[in-house]
């Protein structure tokens, strides 16, 4: 399985991170075929053919920077709630024969070579990591210039293509700006001169950091490659976990006061003492533990069905007696396990399937040494 090192090489990891990592774009030329091996013809057209898996959402078309409506290569077919539209396979074919490119969505999950890559990535970075394939050809271009909200690892794996990127990278951007004539006209002007042309050939590797303007275009043969998009979290999420750590507090609770009384000043106290509260949460170890929390449940964990057998339940519930206090981290876990009449240990590791199992089981463990469970 692919490491980040290995990825990378023959980068230096720490040279990444010092000198490229959410600044400067870079590729890596091909040291081996193990990179390569993440996708070729054959695997991606045995994914292509499991059509009943598409939407017109996760499968799209495009040509020269014009994506082909529903109707041109969907049809409506029944579904569990009604029709739904489906990629139809031949009207997929007679639209890349035009020289349509094909665009596969959010397939992390689906090619195992993928899903290792994507696993690392997500572990390396903290981060949520979306797949997605691009089959593209002779001289067409799916998409124009534009930026991405996240960093770009691409894999190029069957022929090449040129990427040219140009020397605009917009600061840090979280939201995208609304597709549309202005849009694109902006994009246009604002992605400045092009400062490299990157000729990826099979086994390359391309990094861009988020923000940073580019564009793709095969040469002379049909090309694939795999895109895996990295995005940690970053502030926004403070402002969802403080809202539940804040409600534990009173003077959150408590109603402001008018902002006309004592000229204002009554309100501007009021505020600068929840202002310090804030403080002292952000830092509290407790609430780092809870961001750390919310970093892990980026990462998936591995999926191990073993049909037809089927894993055995042990019953807990709580007895109203205090939970340990010790792992803070857990303390969303206790929660949880306090509130429920009756559960078993496995849906507890399912409920919190970003936490670790042997760390979730030891903590139930815990609890019920403590009192704070009982067997049922």
């Amino acid at each position: 399985m692919l490491t980040l090192e290995d990825l990378l090489t023959p980068v230096d990891l720490q040279l990444f991170r010092s000198a490229h990592l959410g600044r400067r774009p870079l590729h890596i030329p091909a040291t081996d075929d193990r990179k390569r091996a993440v996708l070729d013809w054959s695997a991606f057209n045995a994914l292509l053919s499991q059509s009943g898996a598409w939407t017109d959402q996760t499968l799209r078309l495009v040509n020269n920077g014009k994506a082909a409506t529903v109707e041109e290569y969907c049809k409506l077919v029944p579904g569990p709630g009604g029709q739904v539209w489906r990629p139809s396979p031949g009207k997929v074919q007679m639209l890349v024969a035009e020289g349509a490119s094909v665009i596969a969505n959010e397939v992390q999950t689906l090619h195992p070579p993928i899903t290792a890559v994507a696993q690392m990535l997500s572990r390396a970075f903290a981060a949520q990591v979306g797949a997605n394939v691009y089959c593209s050809f002779r001289d067409v271009q799916a998409f124009n210039s534009h930026f991405d909200n996240h960093d770009v690892f691409a894999i190029q794996t069957e022929g090449e293509k040129i990427w040219r990127i140009y020397e605009t990278q917009i600061d840090t951007p979280v939201d995208l700006p609304p597709d549309g004539p202005e849009t694109r006209q902006w994009l246009q002007q604002a992605r400045g001169r092009v400062e490299r042309e990157v000729h990826m050939r099979p086994g390359d590797v391309l990094y861009l950091p988020r923000g940073r303007f580019h564009d793709a275009l095969a040469t002379d043969a049909a090309s694939l490659h795999v895109t895996f998009s990295v995005t940690p979290l970053y502030g926004r999420i403070l402002f969802s976990l403080l809202d539940n750590a804040a409600m534990q507090i009173p003077a959150f609770r408590a109603y402001f006061p008018p902002a006309d009384q004592d000229d204002g000043q009554a309100l501007e106290a009021h505020l600068k003492h929840l202002g310090a509260l804030l403080a002292g949460i952000v830092s509290s170890r407790a609430f780092r533990d809870e961001v750390q929390m919310s970093q892990e449940s980026l990462i998936p964990r591995p999926v191990n069905f073993d049909l037809p057998n089927r894993i055995p339940l042990t019953w807990l519930k709580p007895t109203g007696k205090p939970f340990p206090s010790g792992d803070t981290a857990l303390g969303v876990v206790y929660d949880w396990c306090s509130r429920q009449a009756r559960f078993s240990r496995e849906d507890a590791i399912a409920q919190f399937e970003f936490v670790d199992p042997d760390r979730l089981g030891a903590a139930l463990d815990a609890a019920t040494a403590a009192g704070a469970l009982i067997r049922d």
